[in-house]
This record gives structure tokens, C-alpha cells and sequence, in this order.
């Protein structure tokens, strides 16, 4: 019998295994689209214990596949669950647990990348960014494909604050690769900070929460997987436009075992360029036989912060291209060749 003036708990009435869906609708992982199930329901719910309270919260899941964390995200309380599932085969499954939830889920079959998630919650959610984050979470256990382009995309929606962002510091938590966890959490010296590392911890904070072992999945993967969860930060460390800021981290790890120095020059045009670079450098106060990944956060501040203002006083300079100015100059190079070629056969001929 319920307590008096108390909810009672929602809970999922019985139903088939996610081993047993997986086999109903005959589901197989597909290698292209680099698919692995969790099956555990143990483990499911504690990747969505990292998420936080739940309890009435809004939830969207990223290709819930098989439903093995929806149901650990429904037995949570949630009010609302949207689900983007792109690969269609799973849509049957997902919704025998719609049916199981009366109310509560929304499928939707698309591609997570192009969804138009300004639209994906209820307006009366929205928060003020410098307020608490608000009742939404974003959890999904990514393709191994998508999990680096998605986390960009969604650390250029926080530095614009629209996309999921749009109602506030909405949080995530999501898996990756363990080797691109490390890189997304790694701290200044450690042999995996990389250009992830910068442009994931100056727009939000980071937690490498667990490591879950490959042969937890099914299918097995080759690698181990990392529960990650991102909460955005009222203020980014630097405050600069995103595409800004990813083009000097960029520039910087483009050769990441040299001094910081070799990468620091590809900002700028060959005419020029030493004499900028040396610039750009003493005016930032960096270092310039430090290695890529032994710059801090400072370091990197400082850096977008007078590169910023060097773009301000030459408006060209931030349209120009390392790689395209690499790729004329071997294009030129080919068609000298080309060019050349004929007259030497013809000398080789007349001799």
C-alpha cells in the first residue's frame, strides 16, 4: 500500500530482456556504423547514475539502440524522454518501451548530428546561463564515429549558447573511447592532452567518471569505454569566438612532439612569419621550447587573447590557411613539372 502524500516510484512493468529484443527483431550490430549493445542493466544504471537526479528531469538519449539505458533512464522517474535513433531497425524495440511508459517517450528517427535540439525540450525549462543547470540531461552511449565530431559540435553550441544550450548549462553524459576520455580530461604534462583537452575544460567542467570494460559489449570492441559527463561553466577561461580559439589550439598540436614554437608559425603567412610568430609569442609570454602538451590553460589564454588582436589589426590574417598555402605551393610545384617535363623529352630527342 502507497504512503499517504507520497508518489509512488515509477517502475517498468515486466518485459523482455534487451537480449531478447536484440534477438525478436533479429538486430545485429553493424561494423560501418561501429555498434557495440550494453546488455548489463547493471552498468546501465550506473552510467545514468552519473547523470545526477533525474527524478522529473527531461532526458534526451542518443541512439538508445536496443533500449538497455532507456530503461535505466524511465526506472530514474524521468518526466520526459526523447530518444534520437537514427538506425531504424531499432525503432520497434524502443517502441515496445514507449508502450511500457505511457506518456513518457518520444522517438524520434534521425541523425543526432543535424537534429535541431532548440526545439527539443519544453520553453518553461529554460535557465539563466549564470543560474543552475537546468532539469535537462543529454546521456547516450556514442558510436565510436560520431562521439569526436558530436562533442565539438556541442562545445561550439556551448560557446554560443544555442543548440541544447539554449536553455541553459545543460549537462551530458556520455561514453568515448577510453583513450579520447583521457585526452578530454587530460591536465597539462600528461602525455594525452591534446587539442580535446583545451576546447572541452575552457568551456566546461570534465569528469572522467568510469571505466567500463570491452567485453561488456556486445559486440566486443577492441578498446576499453569511459563514462564521461560535462557540466558547462558560467564563464569560458578563454573568452574568445570558438572558431578563434580552434584554430590556434589546432595550430598548436599540429605537431604536437616539437616546440610549441613550429606550431605557433602556421598561424601566419610565409612572408612574415617568423617575425610574427616571435610576436605573437613574447606579447603571450609563452615559452617557445615548451612542447604542445605542457602549455596550460594561461598559456592558451594568452595566446587567442593577442593572436585576437593581431587578427583585429590584419583583418586577412584569420582567413589564412596553413594547409591551403601547402597545398599551392605543392599544386605549383606539379604543374612546373608537368611544364618542364615536355621540354626535356624534346632536348633528350634532338640529342
Amino acid at each position: 500500500m502507497a504512503v499517504p502524500g507520497k508518489v509512488a516510484a515509477f517502475r517498468l512493468p515486466p518485459l523482455p530482456t534487451v537480449g531478447e529484443i536484440i534477438k525478436l527483431f533479429r538486430l545485429k550490430a553493424q561494423k560501418q556504423l561501429s555498434q557495440n549493445f550494453l546488455l548489463d542493466l547493471r552498468l546501465t544504471d550506473k552510467i545514468v547514475r552519473q547523470a545526477g537526479e533525474l527524478k522529473n528531469a527531461h532526458v534526451c538519449e542518443v541512439g538508445p539502440g536496443p533500449g538497455g539505458i532507456t530503461r535505466s533512464i524511465l526506472s530514474a522517474g524521468v518526466e520526459q524522454l526523447l530518444l534520437i535513433e537514427k538506425d531504424a531497425r531499432f525503432v520497434p524495440g524502443l517502441q515496445m518501451l514507449s508502450e511500457a511508459a505511457p506518456g513518457k517517450v518520444c522517438i524520434v528517427h534521425g541523425d543526432i548530428l543535424t537534429y535541431k535540439m532548440e526545439k527539443a525540450f519544453p520553453k518553461h525549462l529554460k535557465k539563466n546561463w549564470e543560474d543552475e543547470p537546468p532539469d535537462i540531461h543529454i546521456i547516450g552511449n556514442l558510436p565510436f564515429s560520431v562521439s569526436t565530431p558530436l562533442i565539438i559540435k556541442w562545445l561550439e553550441n556551448v560557446s554560443k549558447k544555442d543548440g541544447p544550450f539554449i536553455y541553459g548549462r545543460t549537462q551530458l553524459t556520455l561514453t568515448f573511447q577510453k583513450e579520447v576520455a583521457e585526452r578530454l580530461t587530460a591536465n597539462p604534462g600528461g602525455k594525452q592532452r591534446s587539442r580535446l583537452s583545451i576546447m572541452s575544460q575552457h568551456l566546461c567542467t570534465v569528469e572522467n567518471c568510469f571505466v567500463i570494460p570491452g567485453q561488456a559489449f556486445v559486440p566486443k570492441p577492441k578498446v576499453d569505454v569511459a563514462v564521461v559527463h560535462f557540466t558547462p561553466l558560467v564563464q569560458p577561461k578563454i573568452q574568445q569566438p570558438f572558431k578563434l580559439v580552434e584554430k590556434v589550439v589546432q595550430s598548436v598540436f599540429q605537431f604536437r612532439r616539437k616546440y610549441c614554437f613550429r606550431g605557433i608559425e602556421t598561424l601566419f603567412p610565409e612572408s612574415g612569419r617568423l617575425k610574427r610568430t616571435e610576436q605573437l609569442m613574447m606579447t603571450a609570454n609563452v615559452d617557445p621550447t615548451l612542447r604542445p602538451f605542457q602549455l596550460s590553460m594561461s598559456h592558451f589564454r594568452n595566446l587567442c587573447n593577442t593572436y585576437r588582436k593581431m587578427c583585429d589589426e590584419d583583418p586577412s590574417l584569420f582567413a589564412y590557411s596553413y594547409r591551403e598555402e601547402l597545398r599551392q605551393r605543392k599544386k605549383t610545384r606539379n604543374l612546373l613539372k608537368s611544364t618542364s617535363q615536355p621540354e626535356q623529352t624534346e632536348e633528350e630527342n634532338q640529342l
